[in-house]
C-alpha cells in the first residue's frame, strides 16, 4: 500500500484537528484547519485511505513542508 504524506502549504498554527489516527478518511475530507497569513486554510485529504500518523495538535506551530498527516491508501 502506498503512503501519502500531507504537508503544510505555508507556515502557520494548527487551529483544529478533524482526522483521527486509525480511522478511514475520504479524498476531500478535512484533516485540520491551519491559520496562515491571518487566514484559515482547511487542509484536506488528497487521497482516500486510513490515517496512519497525525503528528500535530491544536495550537502547534508548523513550517511550510512540515508533515501534517500520513494516509495509507
Amino acid at each position: 500500500m502506498a503512503e501519502q504524506i500531507v504537508e503544510a502549504p505555508a507556515p502557520g498554527k494548527i487551529l483544529k484537528v478533524f482526522a483521527e489516527v486509525g480511522k478511514p478518511i475520504a479524498e476531500g475530507d478535512r484533516i485540520c484547519m491551519l491559520e496562515a497569513l491571518k487566514m484559515e486554510l482547511p487542509i484536506v485529504a488528497p487521497v482516500s485511505g486510513t490515517v496512519r500518523a497525525l503528528p500535530i495538535a491544536p495550537g502547534q506551530s508548523v513550517e511550510a513542508g512540515d508533515p501534517l498527516a500520513v494516509i495509507e491508501g
